[in-house]
């Protein structure tokens, strides 16, 4: 009798810890059935829309769009910082789940899931200095010194500037550095986007500076089809754009539409 008493006691001093066992133990099952929440998300430098502030974080109008979503979207995202190069690499392979940047592009077809919601459209643009000639057709650019801007692809675009014997392509590590190069005749036209152009325009001699439309893209979030999440990520994201889009949190959504290119531009890469 005793020992049948001692044995109950015993039970009943366990029965604390076992419970604390199960308390831990069903949350770590229903973790393994759960989805994995974190969105592994690149962003590369293109001021004010994407780029890495002063203490290294992510920063610029699309990251602070792009975390509501994702959290509204019962995401967490995760930021890595890249060159636009290792971005369309990264997605091809899948090392990252998305990027915020702008709607087809070549390199990327039938590599990524574009998003139906797309917060604000970009423009790239030609600049030129004051006295010289606007950009209206883009055989204007035949027998010229087009700079562009170090690891931008401009959708595919750089590729063909390249191949065309009456173009002169140089390349600048900044937007800034391609202004001064501009500035001091080292070109005739700049190829670059009017968003991180505009951020910078602040010393007295960029008054000079004029600027001719090429043509306007979106932004989209890209999601790597190499990752079995993508169209789950994807319908999440645009679901809830609508919903922050609703209460005023973003930008409306869009009604796509082509946009602005300007005549003579590649066909291939509209």
């Amino acid at each position: 009798m005793y020992k049948r008493c001692t044995a109950f006691a015993n039970v009943l001093m366990l029965l604390p810890l076992l419970w604390a066992l199960l308390l831990v133990a069903v949350p770590l099952a229903q973790a393994e059935e759960t989805p994995e929440k974190t969105v592994r998300i690149a962003y590369v430098e293109f001021p004010p829309i994407t780029y890495r502030d002063e203490n290294g974080e992510p920063a610029g109008l699309f990251i602070d769009i792009t975390r509501k979503v994702a959290l509204e979207a019962g995401f967490t995202p995760d930021f890595l910082y890249l060159p636009v190069s290792r971005a369309y690499l990264y997605l091809s392979n899948g090392q990252i789940d998305a990027w915020p940047g702008v709607s087809n592009i070549p390199a990327l077809e039938g590599e990524v899931l574009e998003s139906w919601a797309s917060p604000m459209p970009v423009q790239l643009s030609a600049w030129y200095l004051e006295g010289k000639q606007p950009l209206a057709h883009f055989s204007q650019l035949q027998d010229t010194r087009v700079i562009v801007i170090g690891g931008y692809t401009y959708g595919g675009l750089l590729y063909w500037l390249n191949d065309q014997a009456g173009i002169t392509v140089t390349e600048a590590p900044n937007h800034r550095a391609a202004l001064e190069m501009l500035k001091r005749n080292r070109g005739d036209y700049l190829l670059d986007y009017s968003e991180p152009v505009r951020e910078i325009l602040l010393k007295p001699d960029d008054d000079l500076l004029r600027e001719s439309r090429v043509r306007s893209r979106n932004l989209a979030w890209l999601f790597s089809l190499a990752s079995p999440r993508a169209a789950l990520i994807r319908d999440a994201f645009d679901d809830a754009y609508i919903r922050l889009a609703d209460r005023g949190e973003v930008p409306p959504v869009r009604v796509l539409n082509r946009g602005f290119v300007v005549p003579g531009f590649p066909e291939k890469y509209r």
